[in-house]
């Protein structure tokens, strides 16, 4: 970060209560800053029915928001979340398709909602998310310069893949403290600032969800629907699944058919079908060629034909070529990739994964 940029900036930081968010208010502190905090409340519907970590993660916030001698606010997006995310997500599952909540809620609550009741009255939005952005001179006038978002250092821990759909507006306040930084040397500047999440575990599971179960969440709205468990290549019926949004194609664990191991290769989801293939790794859970339609670039930039992919929050980005069509891409993957599924987000790369595009909705 160059103190400079951030001089007389008003700088708003989502704290969360984990490590991440924690030491973003470090790298801010450091440089003589005081943000504002905000503590974003998104709770479960019915307290009662979830086990939910919410009040620590208040806590643990307000403690390193005092710490630095930040304001810390609640901003309750309860609302915004399950109307938005949520319904987004079951719209997706019962349609058969591979959703990614946590790309939305970057880009319809903590760059969205978030904004339209405090964000606006700030000149930047600070997050704990590793990536990083550059700029790219196209002038002489600041105005002229074109905003990237760009990879971080860590493999692992990179984010930009769950960033890949906000908006060129999002992205111009989007500032991330961290993105620069290993996952291991958070944990040590945590250390030793001793700040009271340092030895946090990361949160797992969705977005602002805690510890409740994905399935679980699933089920809280759209229940059970028992349906045939065909083998696709023979037509056998092998089985009976709970309900075709509890799967998604390329699954093998915790699938509970006899006879194993089964891969999940195919949905129809009009006729409640799951369709499956034998064998611990079947060609036919492999894709090479596959469409992605509605592409949205971050910043008004379309991507070469060479590019880098990902597919799934992985550490690897795959290496590909695409093919411009009436409404998306034609991605060609230099080789199969497993498990490609309608409705995932494919987030497209310069060939040296570096820059990053935005994403499509996959179409198979």
């Amino acid at each position: 970060m160059d103190v400079n940029e951030l001089e007389g900036k008003r700088i708003a930081v989502l704290l969360s209560g984990g490590v991440d968010s924690s030491v973003a208010v470090y790298e801010l502190a450091r440089l003589g800053l005081h943000p504002d905090c905000f503590y974003i409340k998104i709770g479960p519907e019915e307290e009662e029915e979830w086990d939910c970590s919410s009040e620590e993660d208040l806590e643990m916030a307000t403690a390193v928001a005092a710490k630095y001698g930040c304001r810390l606010e609640v901003v309750d997006c309860h609302r915004e979340y399950w109307d938005q995310v949520t319904k987004y997500t079951m719209d997706k599952v019962r349609a058969g398709l591979t959703p990614n909540p946590d790309v939305m809620c970057n880009r319809l609550i903590k760059f969205g909602a978030f904004h339209e009741k405090r964000g606006h009255d700030y000149d930047l939005i600070a997050t704990g998310h590793y990536a990083q952005t550059e700029f790219e001179e196209r002038g002489t006038r600041s105005e002229e310069r074109i905003k990237w978002l760009t990879t971080s250092p860590d493999p692992v821990k990179d984010q930009t893949d769950f960033l890949a759909q906000i908006y060129d507006w999002q992205l111009e306040k989007a500032l991330f403290p961290i993105g620069h930084y290993m996952k291991d040397e958070v944990r040590q500047i945590a250390e030793r600032e001793h700040l009271v999440s340092a030895r946090r575990k990361d949160s797992q599971g969705i977005c602002f969800l805690g510890k409740i179960d994905y399935t679980e969440y699933i089920r809280r709205y759209l229940g059970d629907q028992p349906g045939d468990v065909i083998e696709l290549e023979t037509g056998r019926r092998i089985g009976e699944h709970r309900g075709h949004w509890f799967y998604t194609i390329g699954q093998r664990k915790g699938l509970g058919f006899g006879g194993g191991p089964w891969f999940i290769v195919k949905k129809d989801p009009v006729a409640n079908v799951l369709y499956v293939s034998h064998g611990y790794d079947p060609a036919t859970a492999y894709k090479q060629t596959f469409p992605i339609h509605a592409f949205h670039s971050i910043n008004g930039q379309l991507p070469p034909e060479r590019i880098t992919l990902k597919i799934r929050h992985t550490p690897e980005f795959l290496p590909a070529r695409i093919e411009p069509t009436a409404d998306g891409y034609l991605v060609h993957a230099d080789a199969p990739i497993h498990g490609v599924a309608p409705g995932q987000f494919c987030v497209v790369y310069d060939a040296d994964h570096h820059r990053c595009y935005g994403s499509g909705e996959i179409t198979v």
